[in-house]
């Protein structure tokens, strides 16, 4: 008995701040503290990088300046392949989620960057 009770006592410490993050398959953000400031200081530091982009920057080189996406898509059409990043630059919905319409789309043609936001993502669909 005394040497479950030890036992258990040692091990204790070890467990506490176990945490499993389950998803329903949106994108979540989560910042140390859930600081707000956090949050706007990440979405200011994307706008920024995307302010600074040029046309025709290569895939690859936006992905190592504003590293991984909160989403992406991929599709080929006439030929050519088509890439969206979608990279969160600001805050509609107060709920600690990110979805699409918070987020600002990077449109590539292959491998070449040929538009930033909404009014890009057009010419895919015509």
């Amino acid at each position: 008995m005394k040497k479950s009770l030890l036992a258990a006592a040692l091990i204790a410490p070890f467990l506490t701040g176990c945490v499993i993050a389950v998803s329903d398959g949106e994108a979540e953000t989560h910042w140390a503290g859930n600081d707000s400031s956090s949050w706007q200081q990440h979405h200011k530091k994307n706008r920024e990088a995307i302010a600074d982009l040029k046309m025709d920057s290569s895939y690859q080189s936006v992905l190592a300046q504003l590293k991984t996406p909160s989403f992406t898509e991929l599709l080929k059409k006439d030929g050519d392949v088509y890439q969206v990043l979608y990279y969160m630059t600001h805050s509609i919905h107060s709920d600690g989620k990110t979805t699409k319409d918070e987020c600002t789309p990077l449109v590539f043609k292959n491998d070449k960057l040929v538009g930033i936001g909404e009014s890009a993502l057009g010419m895919i669909t015509k």
